[in-house]
């Protein structure tokens, strides 16, 4: 214990020598004020869902502009994908997409541009100096700022995104813009839990997400420690009649929750009697580098064999595919190699990448296991439907209760050539890349989602 006062004592010395500055955000939500949360920024899938049966969802991880990148070549495959019989593509029949840190620039901008961001989101993102106005350095004159909050708030990044890609879009744009639904997940550092930026949070801290800026939840999603102060997002807590969807307090007084679902529905619980006046927000690759957390909690939540869809949808769905698309960096560092280290600047990166390594694990086991119940109890359900109901949900002539399978995949580097893959895993995790990277990375995603047994599968049956 005498070992830690010691650093602490020489950590707060160097800090005051080197005049620690705070840095902090301001929060960017604003209260209700009287209005109401519009319900369709909460629909996990598309309005048309119900005349379809596929159910498409893809999850977008961190990694700065790799993720970008990579996550963008596997929507320029899916545009390339007719579907049988329609005039669309499957990229057109994508349901939802969830991103973290980097994978949510693409997912944001995917989610408000729709088709036409394939032919301006390299120029206008990917081959981009993102962090243009902003300090990418730790060194002795940005310390003190890194332990005041972070060396950069969120305003260089925010404004750098509006000038560049969104134009200042929120939420409302989002929903006005149509399907497919986008989460933007960061990390609520105090609750230690997944923050989506979607009707649930903002129910319960009376604010309005239609107004948020599409900006200030990306930069939150991908404001890593000491690189960024956390982004703050204010509660209004008694300033709202919005009602906490059923399940929270349930989950929350349920000792038989999952800890993944407890741990959120207390959360959400805290926000809304004002435990936590001013949410505090991180990286979303601190508790979930995958993005696969909300939809798991999500189903978890529901008190139907069929939610989040509507029986409808669920007599109709055949076919659905969740895939994850990875863009993990891989190992590095020398300091195996001594007895000494890691250090600094090492040492922070050793146990960012350790926490996010960690938080993957558990998020896509737990999600892998919740897809798998889901489909037994939906088949279930179905097969016990009287045939009134059938026919009042819309089951088709020739409908069978057991036709439905959901396929849930990974999308790495590891699929690819080994050498190829320890290139790619070897792109920093930045957000200004050379454009042979770029390339790189594009084409990567598009050669794993061909050659991904998997969505194989899945686009043989449909």
């Amino acid at each position: 214990m005498s070992a830690l006062r010691s650093i602490g004592v020489v950590v707060t010395t160097c800090a005051l020598l080197l005049g620690c500055t705070s840095v902090y955000n301001l929060p960017a939500n604003v209260p209700l004020a009287g209005a109401s949360l519009d319900p369709n920024l909460d629909a996990v899938f598309k309005d048309a869902a119900e005349q379809d049966d596929l159910l498409i969802g893809f999850s977008f991880s961190g990694g700065g502009t790799r993720a970008a990148a990579f996550s963008f070549g596997v929507l320029e495959e899916l545009g390339s994908i007719r579907m049988r019989g329609a005039s669309d593509t499957m990229l057109e029949r994508i349901d939802f997409l969830s991103g973290v840190s980097g994978g949510s620039v693409t997912a944001a901008y995917y989610g408000l541009k729709k088709r036409a961001a394939l032919s301006d989101f390299r120029e206008r993102f990917l081959l981009q100096n993102a962090e243009a106005g902003l300090t990418t350095q730790l060194s002795l004159g940005t310390i003190g700022r890194a332990l005041g909050g972070g060396i950069n708030d969120s305003k260089g990044f925010t404004s750098w995104l509006d000038a560049n890609l969104f134009q200042n879009a929120t939420f409302g744009s989002l929903r006005n813009s149509g399907s497919p639904r986008v989460w933007i997940n960061a990390s609520d550092i105090y609750n230690r839990v997944p923050f989506v930026f979607d009707n649930t949070a903002f129910a319960a801290i009376c604010s309005d997400l239609s107004k948020y800026p599409l900006s200030g939840a990306v930069a939150a999603s991908a404001a890593v420690p000491l690189a960024f102060a956390p982004a703050v997002v204010q509660a209004f807590p008694g300033t709202c009649n919005e009602p906490l969807p059923p399940w929270v307090a349930r989950a929350a007084a349920n000792r038989n929750a999952s800890p993944m679902l407890s741990a959120y529905s207390k959360a959400v619980m805290r926000y809304r009697d004002g435990a936590v006046p001013y949410i505090k927000l991180m990286d979303g690759g601190l508790v979930d580098n995958y993005g696969v957390s909300a939809l798991t909690i999500v189903r978890e939540s529901s008190e139907t064999p069929y939610g989040p869809m509507t029986p409808q949808q669920a007599v109709r769905l055949r076919r659905g595919i969740f895939m994850v698309v990875d863009s993990k960096v891989g190992l590095s560092g020398n300091w195996i190699n001594t007895v000494e280290g890691p250090e600094g600047v090492d040492l922070i990166k050793a146990a960012v990448d350790t926490t996010m390594d960690a938080s993957i694990g558990s998020s896509y086991t737990a999600f892998d296991r919740t897809m798998k119940d889901w489909q037994s109890s939906l088949i279930k359900w179905r097969c016990g439907l009287s045939a009134a109901e059938r026919a009042r949900y819309g089951a088709r002539p020739g409908w069978r209760c057991t036709d439905l399978q959901l396929f849930v995949g990974r999308l790495g580097f590891d699929q690819l050539d080994p050498a190829r893959a320890a290139v790619l895993e070897a792109v920093p995790t930045r957000f200004q890349l050379p454009q042979g990277q770029v390339d790189d990375l594009i084409l990567a995603g598009r050669e794993t989602l061909r050659a991904s047994s998997v969505f194989r599968a899945f686009a043989s049956g449909i």
